[in-house]
């Protein structure tokens, strides 16, 4: 759809296409969404909708009756939700949408199950555990769902589990990474490791869900930068870890996505993240190291300015050389 749009405008620049024809063209060239489109958008959303809204439900009504129900109801109501929800899954096979949202719907009730058998018998567990448990159940129905939004549901959970980990007990990466915090190289592990798997599935299964890998590269890419401004902003600046890893993972981000799959938006957020890292670090040698002054106040201003102004004609060119 980019690309016809792009030829489009490119028609139309050129003086290919009429003036008084240009809207004949553009409704010729499929770019408006029918009123078919818009009815099976509609129907899609309020299926979708309705059933995340079914899912909160069970939550919100035994909470809000917690008192009036005995355990058994409690248990017996989420049980029910949930045992439906799979059996829709599952007869709704002949409709590969409606076996998808059935299945993310029970994946959500799991969590409310989850909670509900913790708050009854107060297990005493950490919050890490629910969620690690509550990734284990489902993983069987994401796998057979085979549905993005859902896969990335279940990386969700891995993310939080291991955040809410870190928190609590740190681990070994606290002891092999001291440039920063143990539980942002846990993220940047497990999203770059899930980066990896899905662009070689995009590669060799053509895996759909461009907008997927983007959430991805911002798993990726956050944690590292955040990783890089601990370094940066400290108060001994020494070597560390981060400072090998984060020209490679730059580097790896502009080698695939300039040359390999081409993505604006992906070279976009490193050259985001490269002047966030080099802003800081100008400020801290002009500022905290140095002489607290207007011209190094301004000094910094410009360098900011330069950068993104670099950055976006960088962009821009690449952008009209085909690069979406």
């Amino acid at each position: 759809m980019t690309r016809l749009r792009r030829e489009l405008v490119s028609l139309i620049e050129q003086g290919a296409i009429p003036p008084d024809q240009v809207a004949q063209a553009v409704s010729a060239s499929g770019l408006y969404p029918s009123p078919r489109s818009w009815g099976v958008f509609f129907d899609r959303l309020l299926l979708w909708l309705g059933a995340l809204a079914l899912a909160c439900a069970v939550l919100f009504f035994i909470a809000y009756n917690w008192v009036e129900m005995g355990r058994w109801l409690r248990f017996g109501l989420v049980q029910v939700a949930l045992v439906s929800a799979v059996a829709i899954g599952i007869w709704g096979k002949a409709s590969p949408l409606l076996a998808r949202v059935a299945l993310t719907s029970a994946s959500l009730l799991v969590g409310v199950l989850l909670a509900l058998f913790g708050q009854v018998y107060q297990t005493g567990a950490d919050p890490w555990q629910l969620f690690s448990v509550w990734a284990i159940f489902i993983l069987p129905w994401v796998w057979v769902a085979r549905f993005d939004v859902l896969w990335l549901a279940w990386l969700a959970l891995l993310n939080l589990t291991l955040w809410l980990y870190f928190r609590t007990w740190g681990g070994v990466l606290g002891v092999m990474f001291t440039s920063g915090p143990a539980v942002l190289w846990g993220l940047f592990l497990l999203n770059t490791t899930a980066l990896v798997v899905w662009e070689l599935g995009v590669w060799h299964q053509r895996w759909g869900g461009r907008w997927a890998v983007r959430l991805l590269v911002l798993g990726s890419g956050i944690p590292i930068t955040l990783i890089m401004l601990i370094l940066v902003s400290a108060s001994h600046f020494a070597f560390a870890p981060v400072v090998m890893v984060y020209p490679l993972w730059l580097a790896a981000l502009y080698g695939v996505y300039r040359y390999w799959r081409p993505d604006l938006f992906m070279l976009a957020g490193g050259c985001v993240s490269l002047i966030t890292v080099i802003t800081l670090l100008l400020a801290r040698f002009l500022l905290w190291e140095g002489d607290w002054q207007a011209g190094n106040l301004l000094l910094l201003a410009i360098a900011v300015l330069a950068l993104g102004a670099g950055a976006v004609v960088w962009l821009k060119r690449l952008h009209e050389e085909g690069v979406q």
